[in-house]
């Protein structure tokens, strides 16, 4: 049987990226690598953490597709601040292959406005789970939803899930500088293309995750790989705004432009530029 990482991402279906509870950068960057790799590859894909995205996070291509709520299976509409007694009935009708759903108030009762609408999934749907770095199940909540009993889950980190209790979780845990790192190596191990944003954030995630490559885990793959992600395009001066892009005086010890024009125009009172003359009050 074919175990590789890509025969595993060929046979889903559909495919949910997991993050852990308050994941670390580098973690991000690699799940997000990972997501939009796959999505160029035309697969179902989804990525979600439980936890909410910080600022430090922005920086990252794709952030904003990373949700904290799963819900991708059930359409739901909800009705906040309209009485449910007001629902008389709710039909529905297909029209030249067009679903329309008709919601029908009580006689002399206004129907929901607009405003009162909401419309969100719930429920999960997805085949395979990636579980991206943490160190043993309860980081990763959404493990325990019976929408995700029965799918295949994969592992990857830098170190192996401790004691899961979870059967079956095929791990592609291995040594590396960082789980960017790791993520570059199984997508070009995997033959997929890798584009200038994949390869931005997977440059950022192993700059951070090995501290500006000073850790331990730190080899000559490690460079390797940071050479073959510059070649594919990834951008290193995205870790930060440039410096003319601060405002003027906005840098500690700088001044402004325009405040430094004026002190160096303004001149000093005439009486400091004549003799000085001191007298004094007493003869000793």
């Amino acid at each position: 049987m074919d175990t590789t990482f890509r025969s595993q991402i060929d046979s889903a279906g559909s495919i949910l990226i997991l993050l852990p509870q308050k994941p670390y950068f580098d973690q991000v960057a690699a799940a997000l690598a990972l997501f939009l790799t796959l999505k160029g590859s035309n697969k179902n894909v989804e990525i979600s953490c439980p936890s909410e995205m910080v600022v430090e996070f922005s920086r990252l291509v794709g952030v904003d597709k990373i949700t904290s709520e799963l819900g991708n299976k059930n359409l739901v509409i909800r009705f906040p601040n309209y009485g449910a007694t007001n629902i008389e009935r709710v039909s529905y009708d297909i029209e030249d292959g067009e679903f329309k759903l008709t919601v029908i108030p009580k006689p002399e009762v206004t129907p929901p406005v607009k405003d009162q609408v909401i419309i969100n999934y719930s429920g999960v749907s997805a085949d395979c789970v990636i579980l991206i770095g943490g160190a043993n199940e309860s980081h990763f909540p959404p493990l325990g939803l019976k929408d995700l009993a029965g799918a295949k889950k994969i592992h990857i980190g830098i170190r192996e899930l401790a004691a899961p209790s979870v059967t079956g979780i095929i791990s592609f845990a291995r040594p590396a500088s960082c789980a960017s790192e790791l993520v570059g190596t199984l997508i070009k191990e995997s033959g997929y293309e890798v584009d200038p944003d994949t390869a931005t954030n997977l440059l950022l995630g192993i700059e951070v995750g090995s501290n500006r490559f000073s850790s331990e885990g730190v080899t000559a793959e490690t460079f390797q790989m940071t050479a073959d992600l510059i070649k594919a395009g990834g951008n290193r001066s995205a870790r930060a705004p440039r410096p003319q892009s601060f405002p003027p005086g906005s840098i500690p010890g700088e001044v402004p432009v325009a405040q430094a024009e004026e002190v160096e125009q303004k001149e000093p009172p005439k009486e400091w530029l004549g003799p000085k003359i001191y007298k004094g009050t007493s003869v000793s």
